[in-house]
């Protein structure tokens, strides 16, 4: 079996801290986001080849990324895209991609900046057992957010409706960017874009799919965090520290108050300064400052400012609230 992660997003909803790294590195805790995923498949013997699938303009970054860490699996499969506009949506990506690299097995296919609480060995478990295309399924628990998503209707876990993004959500339980296809079904991934279908949600091509063949979907309850805005990045960190804090050794700390849920990085310099949910990256300086809900990035300078809800990039430097 194959697997494909998907990290070609330009993740503008989160600029500037994603502006110059992809958000699939941000840190959950003393890993991040992608390694979580790249772990897992890692241990699986199912898995004997990971493509990672991303654009050109992070490919160096990626390749740095890999270079160092311990994984073997993962290799770059690069999308020829350096700008949102230029992307050719996930689906045309991802037809690209078994192109390119010629896949020609059962394939796995998630997306990178994901944080789910599932084994994905169960989700392979699941799928082996029906031997059909399978998605995973979350129950969101409210109908506003359903509206951002695809909806799943199902009867004995068989897809029976599915609708990308309905304005007004007949349930909570959604599909999330884990997918898993039998070999024989990959082709169909070129029939539907070759019928003009919408390349870009994975949703628009379950859609299509779920009245062609049949399909299923591994539901589970925990957690699940699609990293795509500030809130959402910050609601994985609560969720791994779990009302902890995690402070580098190398931080210097002086009168300063640590909430719930904060972490803070090595060689940050803190005086006279309160934290809340924050994630404050290396070698950040604050002095005088109370911090909520926020995220600081690197090398940034920090005096006398009350913020919330606030993304500061880096090296940025910021005196009485004026730059």
């Amino acid at each position: 079996m194959k697997a494909v992660v998907l990290a070609g997003g330009y993740a503008t909803r989160m600029w500037p801290i994603t502006k110059h790294r992809p958000k699939m590195f941000l840190p959950i805790g003393e890993s991040t986001v992608i390694d979580r995923i790249f772990a897992e498949l890692e241990a699986d013997e199912r898995i004997d080849e990971v493509y990672v699938s991303t654009n050109e303009r992070f490919a160096a970054d990626f390749e740095a990324h890999l270079a160092s860490s311990e994984f073997e699996k993962p290799t770059l499969s690069i999308e020829q895209t350096d700008e949102e506009d230029d992307k050719f949506g996930v689906v045309g990506a991802l037809a690209q991609l078994i192109e390119r690299e010629e896949v020609d097995d059962d394939l796995l296919v998630i997306a990178g900046d994901n944080l789910i609480s599932f084994d994905v060995s169960d989700f392979l478990d699941y799928f082996e057992g029906v031997d059909s295309p399978t998605l995973a399924a979350y129950d969101v628990g409210s109908r506003e957010k359903a509206k951002s998503y695809g909806l799943v209707e199902l009867e004995d876990d068989r897809v029976v409706d599915f609708q990308e993004k309905p304005e007004t959500p007949k349930s909570t339980l959604v599909s999330i960017a884990c997918y898993a296809f039998p070999r024989d079904s990959l082709s169909l991934l070129s029939t539907y874009l070759e019928e003009g279908n919408n390349p870009d949600e994975p949703g628009w091509f379950v859609q299509w799919l779920q009245n062609r063949e049949p399909t299923y979907a591994y539901t589970f309850e925990g957690a699940w965090f699609d990293i795509g805005t500030p809130e959402s990045y910050l609601d994985a960190v609560a969720w791994h520290l779990d009302g902890d804090s995690l402070i580098a050794d190398s931080a210097a700390l002086e009168n300063v108050s640590i909430g719930d849920n904060v972490h803070v990085m090595g060689d940050v310099s803190l005086e006279n300064t309160t934290l809340e949910h924050a994630v404050i990256f290396p070698s950040a300086t604050v002095h005088n400052g109370n911090i909520r809900r926020s995220i600081i990035d690197e090398g940034t300078h920090l005096e006398d400012l009350d913020l919330a809800g606030a993304l500061i990039g880096a090296h940025t430097t910021i005196t009485n609230g004026s730059p």
